[in-house]
């Protein structure tokens, strides 16, 4: 495969995705609601905006189109974290290698930051920036209200919560249901995104999608166990000291490993009919099952 400076080019774009952030915030003054907002959206990788970015690219949009549906997926992102941190769900001190949003203010202002980035989030898909066709518009906002709501993220989230109180444990088919809807629909919907803006087929992207985030997440197990809590910028051992089910309790360390790769693999070619032009993404797939973090 053609080398590509990928994490330049994510660090490109998760620049310019930051800068479109800080921007948009300005005319939302000041106070623990907006800074809190601004602090939160800090140091992350930008994966699922530069997922959009791509996607976009892929099917020929502009980045001026597509900088604001990937803006406004981190923004959607970043929520879900504040509210994932807080003590009655994940009960994390950490996020992003800073203390989380309710350790350096409080709980409240935890909830109404995300909140307010949840709903920031919406405001950013609704301008014309992101597209002059309101009926693309309103098919980013729906496509993503399904994806982040009762049918994917928050679903996914209650299954977790409620998978830790069980007495009946889950297995590998439950734990793949739980994260495709708690961590890949959001980065299903950053990935089809791009044919969404430009009224394309998403349906080889859907795939690559699909099979990514499960990788993905696959990977977030691995660095549980075996992950540098320095470099992954929050506590591991967390999944194994509470006697949660993940993908290496159930498979084992190695053959996770091997299936987080397969699944990299079964991501890139889904994109083959797109020939060179999808090697970046490519190339993303094989780094979400090789970072650190």
């Amino acid at each position: 495969m053609e080398d590509i400076k990928l994490s330049e080019k994510l660090n490109v774009a998760n620049i310019a995705i930051q800068n479109y952030l800080t921007n948009s915030l300005k005319s939302f003054g000041s106070g623990n609601i907006v800074d809190g907002m601004r602090y939160a959206l800090l140091g992350g990788k930008g994966l699922r905006g530069f997922l959009v970015m791509e996607s976009a690219a892929l099917m020929g949009v502009t980045k001026a189109n597509a900088i604001s549906a990937a803006a406004a997926v981190e923004a959607l992102h970043t929520y879900s974290l504040v509210h994932d941190d807080l003590p009655c769900m994940d009960d994390d001190d950490l996020r992003r290698g800073i203390p989380t949003i309710h350790k350096k203010w409080d709980e409240a202002t935890a909830v109404l930051v995300g909140d307010a980035l949840q709903t920031f989030a919406f405001e950013l898909l609704s301008q014309r920036e992101c597209s002059d066709d309101p009926n693309i518009r309103i098919n980013l906002i729906s496509s993503l209200a399904r994806a982040v709501g009762a049918q994917g993220m928050v679903l996914g989230q209650a299954q977790d919560i409620e998978a830790e109180s069980s007495s009946h444990p889950l297995g590998l088919d439950d734990i793949s249901e739980l994260q495709r809807n708690k961590t890949g629909a959001l980065i299903e919907w950053s990935a089809v995104a791009g044919a969404i803006l430009a009224c394309e087929d998403p349906k080889e992207l859907r795939e690559y999608s699909q099979a990514l985030g499960l990788a993905f997440q696959i990977v977030d197990d691995i660095l549980d166990v075996e992950g540098d809590s320095n470099i992954v910028g929050k506590a591991v051992g967390k999944d194994n000291d509470a006697g949660k089910a993940t993908f290496v309790s159930l498979l084992g360390l190695a053959p996770a490993k091997l299936r987080a790769q397969a699944l990299a693999d079964e991501a890139c070619n889904a994109l083959e009919p797109f020939g060179d032009r999808a090697l970046t993404l490519k190339k993303l797939a094989q780094f979400v099952v090789s970072r650190e973090k």
